[in-house]
């Protein structure tokens, strides 16, 4: 049996290959399409049994094998496997795109949500009718027949350049290797990222040592390496990844323009005035306008704190480190070296305490106390021998979910860290279906006979997304298109993975994910007071970091104009000289690797980062004010957040918790900017 037509449990990895992809995906789009001709064509009055529940089955069973084939993609991408996923990804594309202008469907659903039974239907039942009604509208269902085939066509083209937008990018990442044969070159590197970058380098049969794009072998030498030539050639080729001055078959130049052209396109048949208003019909914001004036609040109360950072970093590179100027390649490096001055410890020292074996355990440990579950290791096929998996339950042995964890980065794996489910929870006959996630990660793997190590911020990573699997897990909702994080309003999404990162800040968290890799002690309380007392070092300038990135993307959704004069990187300049206070050099082609936007589903989206921080840090403060390990509080945001899913709108999920509509204060609190 073809392994991704099996859905009686896990995915079977173990089983998959790239030969599998197309008669799945042709065998799923078949049946698919022929209970949709019968459902059409149905006289009858529908019902949610006899119409809604056979509808969702099928497309159920489509996502879940399109969602491991995808997986894979991302993973352990091969030669084999992106041919089989790109040759079918235009179909998976068609026929969403044609479920979404079927005006027959769309009649139907519009006939339940007016029902004379519809008020007496669950709450969850009614929010997956109304959201199925917003879709259909959303997806080109009331467009003129004679619109309809090119809403499709730009659908189907949008899925294809989005594609190759991050498979170049991960093509110029792994291309690019830098060998070094003299080890004085490499002073100040830390002495596993030299195992690490020797072992590549014996790997490929080379003497000395191996630098690549890819986070773990890069950011060491941009964080720590004392030679500036080393830095500055890294970061060259890291900012100008998929651009015109690399190979001219990866350079997403032209793929951003194609993108908005299409993305402004679509929108304006639907009537909206541009893709930013598209955008936000299914989220929290009300308008782009809505959106730009919290972006530039906050810009304003954090510009000042970013100034402040940088003219204390430049003072200290030019007293302390010789530098006269301050450059891009050298602002991770002098950060390093003024937090060693300042707060007299390094990320590396730090790095020591936080072994993969310890720092699993104790966040497991965390959201034990505070939820009163069990987490174990347990069986099942992966598609990497470094992926773990485990199973969830309650207290009185219940099962409640699984998850699988792949931690480190590879050559076939996209890069960043992400949570995504596999399997959502839902009610199946008399039964309950387990949901499944996957947390990924893109960190070093161990070196030697010693376990991975992790620099604080990737333990905030990992409980980032940690906190991602929290909400797809933990949910109680029981219909499949609000089960998890299904239905949730995408600026509200980030609330549950922002707030497990408040965590890491704790001691008595902290302390039981801690543990020298070589002696065994447990981290000092001195040096995690000097941790905290460096939390919000240079938090201005990381805010405003993020304000850029956030300011461009709701601006090339709205105002910019993809046929105009102006380059998306000319709108970059622009947003900066309003809000950075670090101005790149001009060969820094940031758009062209900007793939949460043209890729990764955050187009006129990213702002959700800073939006649902608010909401995070002000329901994180419950936890402040009660006890942040307090169970009773725990289970309040299981039950009013976590468990709720996309059933009810997030705002009012939040109110139920907080007690009251979210406030900024917490926020400029825990970044010290209050």
């Amino acid at each position: 049996m073809n392994p991704l037509l099996d859905f009686t449990g896990l995915p079977r990895y173990s089983d998959i290959q790239p030969e599998h992809v197309t008669p799945a995906v042709d065998a799923l789009l078949a049946e698919n399409r022929a209970l949709i001709d019968r459902l059409a064509a149905d006289a009858g009055t529908p019902t949610w049994d006899s119409f809604a529940a056979p509808l969702e089955d099928a497309n159920e069973r489509l996502s879940r094998a399109w969602g491991q084939v995808s997986h894979l993609h991302s993973v352990m991408d091969s030669p084999e496997l992106r041919e089989a996923y790109n040759a079918n990804l235009p179909k998976i594309t068609q026929y969403y795109a044609d479920l979404g202008q079927n005006e027959a469907l769309y009649t139907r659903f519009k006939a339940l949500a007016a029902a004379p039974d519809f008020g007496a239907q669950p709450a969850a039942r009614r929010k997956v009718i109304e959201n199925e009604v917003r879709d259909f509208r959303l997806g080109g269902a009331e467009l003129p027949a004679t619109q309809k085939a090119r809403f499709k066509a730009i659908q189907e083209e949008l899925a294809a350049l989005t594609t190759k937008f991050e498979e170049n990018l991960l093509d110029a990442t792994n291309d690019f290797a830098l060998y070094v044969d003299d080890g004085g070159d490499l002073a100040g590197l830390p002495e596993d990222a030299l195992q690490a970058a020797k072992e590549a380098a014996e790997k490929d049969g080379k003497a000395g040592w191996k630098f690549t794009l890819r986070m773990p072998s890069y950011l060491p030498v941009m964080q720590y390496g004392d030679n500036r030539g080393l830095r500055e050639s890294l970061y060259r080729a890291y900012v100008t990844r998929a651009s015109e001055f690399g190979n001219p078959d990866w350079d997403n130049t032209p793929l951003m323009g194609q993108i908005l052209r299409l993305r402004r396109e679509a929108a304006r048949m639907l009537g909206f005035a541009n893709y930013g208003e598209e955008s936000l019909a299914t989220k929290m914001a009300e308008s782009p306008a809505q959106v730009l004036d919290f972006l530039h609040q906050l810009a304003a109360k954090a510009k000042p704190y970013a100034q402040r950072d940088l003219e204390e970093l430049q003072a200290f590179a030019g007293s302390e480190l010789g530098m006269d100027a301050l450059e891009a390649w050298d602002i991770a490096y002098a950060s390093e070296k003024l937090r060693l001055a300042r707060y007299a410890f390094s990320d590396q020292e730090v790095k020591q305490y936080f072994p993969e074996d310890v720092v699993l355990p104790g966040m497991f440990k965390l959201v034990e106390t505070l939820y009163g579950l069990v987490i174990e290791p347990a069986d099942a096929p992966v598609w990497h021998q470094d992926v773990r998996f485990f199973s969830l339950r309650d207290r009185q042995g219940q099962a409640v979910g699984q998850f699988y964890v792949d931690l480190y980065a590879r050559e076939s794996k996209r890069g960043g860290a992400w949570m995504d489910d596999a399997i959502t929870r839902r009610k199946k006959g008399e039964t309950i279906q387990l949901p499944v996630a996957y947390l990924n990660c893109n960190f070093s793997a161990p070196v030697g006979n010693k376990p991975a190590l992790f620099t604080h911020d990737e333990v905030i990573t990992l409980f980032h997304e940690f906190g991602h699997g929290l909400h797809h897990l933990l949910t109680r909702v029981e219909e499949l298109g609000v089960s998890g994080i299904n239905g949730v309003e995408w600026d509200a999404v980030e609330l549950p993975s922002q707030f497990m990162e408040n965590f890491c800040w704790e001691w008595d968290v902290v302390k039981h994910m801690s543990r020298h890799v070589d002696t065994g002690a447990e981290l000092p309380k001195a040096l995690f007071d000097k941790m905290l007392a460096a939390k919000n070092f240079q938090s201005g300038m990381q805010t405003v970091r993020q304000l850029e990135f956030a300011l461009f993307d709701m601006l090339l959704h709205t105002e910019f104009d993809p046929d105009g004069d102006r380059t998306p990187l000319q709108l970059l300049d622009e947003v900066r000289q309003e809000v950075a206070v670090v101005i790149p050099p001009a060969y820094n082609r940031f758009p062209n690797n900007f793939s949460h936007i043209f890729a990764g589903g955050y187009g006129a989206g990213y702002y959700s980062y800073k939006w649902a921080e608010v909401l995070s840090a002000d329901a994180y403060s419950l936890f402040e004010e009660n006890g942040v390990l307090n169970p009773e509080t725990g289970h309040r945001f299981w039950s009013e957040i976590l468990g709720q899913g996309g059933s009810r709108n997030a705002l009012e999920s939040f109110v139920a918790f907080r007690g009251r509509e979210p406030a900024i204060d917490a926020l400029l609190r825990h970044s010290g900017m209050d």
